[in-house]
């Protein structure tokens, strides 16, 4: 068996666990707080791969094994890698009290509710993203991806940073600090997790299933769920197909461009992306923004024309919902796509406008398809009958970006 140990917030194991163990491999701050056996050989966990070759030389010739691991070693811990390379059949696994739930006991809150996202090794664009749309989020740092580089990412969110440090040493630390304030400070290595609090939302309702918020029930709401000037509003046949090909989902960034009533912007809200609206009237700025409150979302608003406006969003969309533009539709579509990550959505009314627009996708290296939408409704008519009512038809055009490019992170 490996057995895995997963130390809490800095307690030592205890010697039993270690006892006949013949192989001890961990963090080296572990090592030394442990009392190892005299005879059993010590790997200090740096790159894994030459670590798990040595457990394999032992459990090969069923030999005993001891893993040191901080907090809950199978939450984003060192299991996962054990279990894939040896089987869970092997593990007898101990876990100690995870550095989250540490965190969330130090400042007094439940984190039945919260969403957690590891930034360790990964990017720290989801992480940021997540914070962005959630009330409560612990965020498990790593190089280049800490309080420092968190708190930058997110100024002008009202959000507040709890950085946990050092969790269950002497020098452990607890600090509240504003995005702001966590942007401009060095943190040095001992940052265990940083959780990211909406304070007004931070003590949500009672759950049933632990994590964020309920999903919706349903999308491609009804038109008369949004507040909108003279039907100047993504029909919902249209916005139905539109999500489809967006894929908003936690992690991800999307931008609703011409964003009118923002009811794109508030559907891909809904279903837990973070959302930027482009809107060019004060008066639009407005119906977006009571909008996105009205159904408890969050929406960055963005008041400017594109595509001048889009120069100012320094974070690069996951995807991409183009719904107004004019006669400056081709640049906008074409700007979008050279940022886009993944893809752009495009709904049009005009048929003189499709070849262009189809043509900024493509030349910014998309591959194009698209549809036009034309749909009736049941109407009631005098007499207990019923008519069917044409809406206007929409074409729909979506460029996605070819997969080996989205998993290289470049938009061109």
């Amino acid at each position: 068996m490996i057995t895995v140990v997963g130390t809490g917030t800095g307690a030592a194991p205890s010697g039993d666990v270690l006892a006949g163990a013949e192989l001890v491999v961990g963090g080296r701050r572990h090592l030394d707080a442990a009392r190892l056996p005299e005879a059993a050989e010590r790997v200090v966990l740096g790159p894994l791969a030459p670590a798990l070759d040595t457990i394999g030389e032992y459990v090969a010739k069923d030999r005993p094994v001891v893993v040191l691991a901080s907090g809950d070693p199978g939450f984003f811990g060192i299991v996962r890698v054990l279990a894939e390379r040896f089987g869970p059949e092997r593990l007898d696994v101990r876990p100690g009290v995870s550095s989250v739930a540490a965190a969330f006991a130090r400042v007094g809150l439940p984190w039945d509710d919260a969403v957690v996202v590891s930034a360790h090794g990964r990017e720290l664009r989801t992480a940021v993203n997540v914070c962005r749309t959630q009330p409560k989020t612990a965020v498990l740092t790593g190089p280049g991806a800490g309080p420092a580089e968190l708190g930058a990412a997110l100024r002008g969110v009202p959000r507040v940073l709890v950085v946990a440090s050092g969790l269950g040493s002497e020098a452990e630390r607890v600090e509240r600090v504003t995005p702001a304030e966590a942007a401009a400070r060095d943190w040095g290595t001992a940052v265990n997790v940083v959780l990211c609090l909406d304070e007004a939302r931070a003590l949500g309702p009672v759950r049933t299933v632990a994590g964020p918020g309920e999903r919706p029930a349903g999308w491609a709401l009804e038109e008369a769920e949004f507040a909108h000037r003279d039907s100047m509003i993504t029909k919902f046949e249209v916005r139905a197909l539109a999500l489809a090909r967006l894929g908003p989902r936690p992690g991800d960034l999307v931008w609703d461009v011409g964003a009118g009533s923002g009811s794109v912007a508030v559907e891909c809200a809904r279903l837990g992306a973070a959302v930027t609206a482009v809107e060019k009237t004060a008066d639009g700025v407005e119906r977006v923004r009571a909008n996105a409150a009205a159904h408890g979302v969050d929406v960055n608003v963005v008041r400017g024309a594109a595509p001048d406006a889009l120069a100012e969003l320094v974070e690069e969309p996951d995807a991409v919902f183009v719904g107004g533009g004019g006669r400056e539709l081709p640049a906008i579509v074409g700007a979008c796509a050279r940022r886009a990550r993944r893809t752009v959505v495009v709904a049009m009314a005009a048929l003189d406008r499709v070849p262009a627009a189809r043509e900024a996708l493509t030349s910014a290296g998309l591959s194009c398809d698209g549809v036009l939408l034309q749909s009736s409704r049941l109407a009631p008519l005098p007499g207990d009958v019923t008519r069917l009512a044409a809406t206007n038809p929409v074409f729909l055009l979506w460029g996605v970006r070819p997969p080996a490019v989205v998993e290289e992170g470049v938009a061109q």
